[in-house]
């Protein structure tokens, strides 16, 4: 009951190999799916900013055409009024644009 044997110890050895390269393949596929992850998170939020600024340009877009028609047909002046307003407080408009923008849709 002394020292292992020869194959005692090729199996400890063995043991102890298989063990580390099971740890380190863990680790890897661990470090792999956070990196998907992560990409995965990048991606959703950059298409998210994408989407409001294309929803900003087809509002600046709307509040840029001209007033008249958009009177004669009804369209909500009101509604349209708040999209300029919320456009001005995000940046999307600046004072003068905003300014503009409100006296061609109120056809002053």
């Amino acid at each position: 009951m002394g020292r292992p044997g020869l194959i005692g110890l090729a199996a400890r050895t063995a043991v102890v190999a298989g063990t580390a390269t099971a740890v380190s393949g863990g680790m890897a596929a661990s470090r792999e799916r956070r990196a998907q992850e992560q990409q995965q998170a990048e991606q959703f939020q950059a298409s998210q900013q994408q989407a409001q600024v294309d929803q900003a340009a087809q509002q600046a877009v709307a509040a840029q055409q001209p007033a008249a028609p958009a009177a004669a047909s009804g369209v909500d002046v009101v509604g349209q009024l708040q999209n300029l307003a919320a456009l001005h407080q995000s940046g999307a408009l600046s004072d003068g644009e905003f300014e503009a923008a409100k006296q061609k849709l109120l056809g002053l």
